[in-house]
C-alpha cells in the first residue's frame, strides 16, 4: 500500500486497498465429530438438559422460516418461526425439533444458569426468535461481534472465519432450505448440527488468540451504567432526530444544561465497555457537536477494537478537529478495512471547502413512505435555519 504523507491534499490519497490487512494467527484443527442426537420429544429434551448442564460452555445456533401472517389491518407479515435449535458441547450435540416440541421450558434450566455460557455467532436474530418461545439468554457472547471488532464487517461471517482460524469451507448450500419439513433428511440435521459445532470450536480459537477483545463481548443481563437520557441512543431506540430526542429529555428533566450533557457524555466514555455501545456514544456526541469532548475521543483512534477507531475517525471528521488530521491519517495504514474507510471519510471532511449540511429529517406519510424537503439556503434565509445543529446549541445556551 502507498504511504500516505502527512498533510498533503486527501485527493491524492489513493484508495484505500480491500480487506484485512493484518496478520492472523496460525490455524487450529478442528475437534472430531462428536454424537449428534435428534430430539422431539419431552424425555429426550430433559435428557439433553441434563447432558448439556454438566458443561460450562454451549454453543447455540437456530434455524428459523419466515411464516406470513396478515394483521388485524389486513396487511401481510412475516413473523420468524424457531424451527430447529442446535445446542453444541465437547463431544456432542443435540438438535431439537421445536415444530414437534410444545413446551422448551425445560432449556431455561441452562440458559439460566449463571455458571453456564452461551455462545452465538451474531446473536441478534437467533435471540429474538428463541425469546419467541419464552427462551431468555442473560449470559453469552457474541463471536461474530467480536470477529467483526478484530478483522471488520466484510471478513466477520462464520463463513470467513472457519477459513481464517481452521482453512476450511464452510458449506452453506442449505442455508435457506425449508427446515419446516418433515421427516428432516440426515443431511439438513448434521448441516444443523454443523454450524453449532464450529461456533464451539470457533470460540477456543478466539479465546486462545483474542481475549482481550472476546472478553468485550461478552453480554450479560446487566446493563451497562449512563445517564438515563444516554441509554436511548446506546440500543437503538431513538426513532426522532436527536434535536427532539434532546428537546424530550429536557421536558423531562433528565438533562438541565449543556454542561450536564458535557458531565454525563464524559462519564460514559470512562464507564462503558461494549464497543457498539462506545461507538454509539462517539456518534451521539458528534451530532450534539460536543466539541468541548475532543480530547476525550482522540486516545479512541487507538482502542483496541476496530469498531471504535472507526467511530472515533468519523466522529472527529465531523466535529472537523483539524488538529486530528495526522493521527486519522495514521488510520489510512489500519489492517482493517473498516477504519481505513471511516479515516478517509474523516480526511475527506476535513479536507471539504464547505461544512457539510446536515440532511432534514424525513417525514413518514400514513402509508408509511418517507419522504424529504430539499431546501436552499435562499429559500430559508440562511443554511444554519435548517441547521438542526445550531437549534440544538440555541436550545442549550
Amino acid at each position: 500500500m502507498k504511504d500516505y504523507i502527512p498533510g498533503q491534499r486527501f485527493e491524492e490519497a489513493p484508495a484505500p486497498p480491500q480487506g484485512y490487512l493484518g496478520p492472523t494467527p496460525p490455524q487450529g484443527q478442528l475437534p472430531p465429530k462428536g454424537e449428534r442426537h435428534w430430539v422431539d420429544h419431552p424425555d429426550q429434551l430433559l435428557k439433553a438438559v441434563a447432558a448439556l448442564k454438566q458443561s460450562s460452555v454451549v454453543a447455540v445456533d437456530a434455524e428459523f422460516t419466515q411464516i406470513r401472517s396478515r394483521t388485524q389491518q389486513e396487511q401481510l407479515s412475516t413473523v420468524p418461526r424457531l424451527a430447529l435449535l442446535q445446542l453444541a458441547i465437547e463431544g456432542q450435540c443435540f438438535v431439537i425439533d421445536a415444530l414437534r416440541l410444545n413446551s422448551l421450558t425445560p432449556l431455561m434450566s441452562v440458559f439460566g444458569d449463571p455458571t453456564i455460557v452461551t455462545l452465538l455467532h451474531g446473536a441478534g436474530a437467533d435471540l429474538r426468535v428463541m425469546a419467541e418461545r419464552g427462551l431468555y439468554v442473560p449470559h453469552y457472547y457474541d463471536l461474530e461481534a467480536t470477529s467483526r471488532s478484530i478483522f471488520g464487517q466484510h471478513e466477520s461471517s462464520l463463513a470467513a472465519m472457519l477459513q481464517r482460524a481452521f482453512g476450511i469451507h464452510l458449506d452453506k448450500s442449505l442455508q435457506r432450505t425449508d427446515w419446516t419439513r418433515r421427516p428432516l433428511p440426515q443431511a439438513m440435521i448434521a448441516y444443523a448440527a454443523r454450524d453449532a459445532e464450529v461456533t464451539l470450536a470457533l470460540y477456543h480459537w478466539l479465546a486462545r488468540y483474542y481475549p482481550d477483545i472476546l472478553a468485550l463481548h461478552e453480554y450479560t443481563d446487566q446493563d451497562e451504567e449512563v445517564a438515563d437520557w444516554i441509554e436511548p441512543f446506546l440500543y437503538g431506540a431513538v426513532t426522532v432526530p436527536p434535536e427532539v430526542a434532546i428537546a424530550e429529555a429536557r421536558t423531562k428533566g433528565m438533562i438541565r444544561n449543556k454542561e450536564q450533557m458535557y458531565e454525563d457524555c464524559r462519564a460514559a466514555l470512562r464507564t462503558l465497555v461494549r464497543p457498539m455501545h462506545r461507538s454509539r456514544l462517539l456518534r451521539l456526541i458528534a451530532d450534539l457537536s460536543l466539541n468541548g469532548l475532543i480530547p476525550d475521543i482522540l486516545p479512541s483512534l487507538q482502542a483496541l477494537t476496530s469498531d471504535e477507531r472507526a467511530a472515533a475517525a468519523r466522529a472527529l471528521g465531523r466535529l472537523n478537529v483539524k488538529e486530528a488530521q495526522e493521527a486519522i491519517e495514521a488510520l489510512l495504514q489500519d489492517p482493517v478495512q473498516d477504519v481505513r474507510k471511516a479515516a478517509q471519510t474523516a480526511l475527506r471532511n476535513l479536507n471539504a471547502k464547505e461544512p457539510r449540511q446536515s440532511r432534514m429529517p424525513a417525514t413518514r406519510g400514513d402509508d408509511g413512505t418517507r419522504s424529504w424537503v430539499v431546501e436552499t439556503a435562499e429559500s430559508i434565509g440562511a443554511a444554519d435555519a435548517a441547521d438542526w445543529k445550531a437549534r440544538l446549541r440555541s436550545m442549550m445556551e
